[in-house]
């Protein structure tokens, strides 16, 4: 598999991960866990961060 390939289906697993945290945060709707949803936004701006980072060394 060519880098360009496996940086790809990087880049495609990174998408769902984000889309898998952000599903979590938005459910995290009690008080109880105000925090962590706070906390797991902040982690899904920093995954977007990166796939777009990653996206454009792989030209997409």
């Amino acid at each position: 598999m060519s880098s360009n390939a496996e940086l790809s289906s990087v880049s495609s697993r990174l998408h769902e991960l984000i889309g898998r945290i952000t599903e979590i945060a938005g459910g995290l709707g009690s008080e109880d866990h105000e925090g962590l949803g706070t906390e797991l936004f902040e982690v899904e701006r920093a995954l977007r961060s990166a796939q777009r980072r990653l996206d454009r060394l792989i030209g997409r």
